[in-house]
């Protein structure tokens, strides 16, 4: 089943275009990454779909419905951890779950879900006293507070060490064991050939390929590359002189 449809999506922030013509779908159940240098529009993308900005051009339906017409009941269904997300620094972890819950009329058990993350023993830990990893097991329970059937994951992992990296990447594979499906942008191509079911792979604003990370290897034109990784076929995608160099 189809949970996410985006056709020619478009966006543009004066004169600068962000997305040209991103065309996706989702399927439930499944790990869906969004790969792509700086600023080809994983993050504009993302941000369309879940309604936090509205679509120039082309078509968004989440679970049916249109963001820019059904944002409160989108959001009731979605939840959403963006790069950019900061919370006060002196709010503590269990205030953070129990603001959030507040928000929706059948919450999750937010006391579990701390469990769940690790987060017990953080329970009255400020915000600005956890670590990378803390906080970001913390921006993963608050974005499944509400029961969501999608989560929209966006560079989860940036700043954090390895270890805490490969914890967060066990993590989204829980979060996918609920029956949760996942959205994940990401530009760790380790991260995304993990975790990844398939992967959409942006450039300049536009999808050049969708398809598992191994086949994206397979058909990836890389003379010289013995055995090429997913960084070099996602490199020969969106630059195309650099790679051949």
């Amino acid at each position: 089943m189809t949970v996410i449809e985006v056709s020619k999506l478009q966006k543009r922030y004066g004169d600068q275009v962000a997305v040209r013509d991103v065309s996706f779908e989702v399927r439930a159940g499944e790990i869906f990454g969004i790969v792509g240098p700086n600023g080809s529009g994983k993050t504009t993308t993302v941000e369309c779909l879940t309604g936090l900005r509205r679509a120039d051009g082309g078509t968004i339906r989440v679970l049916g419905l249109d963001p820019d017409l059904a944002r409160a009941e989108l959001r009731r269904q979605v939840g959403i951890q963006l790069q950019e997300s900061q919370l006060p620094d002196r709010l503590k972890v269990w205030e953070a779950l129990d603001l959030y819950s507040s928000f929706y009329a059948e919450p999750a058990d937010w006391r579990a879900l701390m469990a769940d993350m690790g987060l017990s023993a953080k329970r009255n830990t400020v915000f600005a006293k956890l670590s990378g990893g803390q906080k970001q097991r913390l921006s993963i329970a608050l974005a499944l507070v509400g029961n969501p059937r999608i989560a929209v994951l966006d560079e989860l992992t940036t700043g954090l060490d390895p270890q805490a990296r490969r914890d967060t990447w066990q993590l989204v594979r829980d979060v996918r064991d609920r029956g949760v499906t996942v959205v994940l942008v990401t530009h760790f191509m380790d991260e995304a050939e993990r975790l990844c079911d398939r992967l959409a792979v942006i450039r300049a604003g536009e999808v050049v390929a969708i398809d598992t990370p191994a086949n994206l290897v397979a058909k990836a034109e890389l003379p010289g590359i013995a055995r090429p990784t997913l960084e070099d076929a996602v490199l020969a995608l969106t630059n195309p002189t650099r790679a051949a160099a």
